[in-house]
């Protein structure tokens, strides 16, 4: 049970950070503009909406988020108020990253113990393009980490947690 409460505080501690995003705010499905749900409705036929934040990105402008899932994956999806996809989000699991990433990674980071990974596809003007895969560890010594590295193993970013 210890390590059921521990591991959710830790995928929640992970939530709230994985982006450089502030003052999220969890919102019920019905609070998400029309045009956002009708095109995650389109984009991810078939999926479950399982939740919905308003947030502020890095421009300070406001964007929605949106959970789902679909054929047994987990995805977060952010969202323009007019209804523009931008980054998908998706959980994999760790042994389905690819070979390079996990060679930088394990290469940098002996005996660290992945728990969490994400794809994540920025999408530009319509047009979906992989941009990073984001990789939760707890290290040899304990220390939370995540490490976001580029589809060739180039290393973008380390943030302990």
């Amino acid at each position: 049970m210890r390590t059921r409460i521990a591991m959710a505080t830790f995928v929640m501690g992970l939530a709230m950070t994985a982006s450089t995003r502030a003052a999220e705010e969890e919102i019920k499905l019905s609070e998400v503009p029309k045009v956002i749900l009708d095109a995650v409705k389109v984009r991810f036929a078939g999926a479950e909406l399982t939740g919905a934040a308003r947030e502020t990105d890095d421009d300070n402008k406001t964007v929605y988020e949106v959970s789902l899932k679909l054929k047994g994956q987990t995805i977060d999806s952010t969202w323009t108020p007019e209804g523009a996809l931008q980054v998908i989000e998706s959980k994999i699991d760790p042994k389905d990253v690819p070979e390079a990433v996990r060679k930088t990674i394990d290469g940098k980071y002996p005996k660290a113990t992945w728990k969490i990974a994400e794809e994540v596809v920025a999408v530009e003007n319509g047009k979906e393009k992989l941009d990073f895969y984001e990789v939760l560890l707890v290290t040899a010594d304990e220390k939370k980490l995540e490490v976001k590295v580029s589809p060739d193993g180039t290393i973008q970013a380390e943030e302990a947690k």
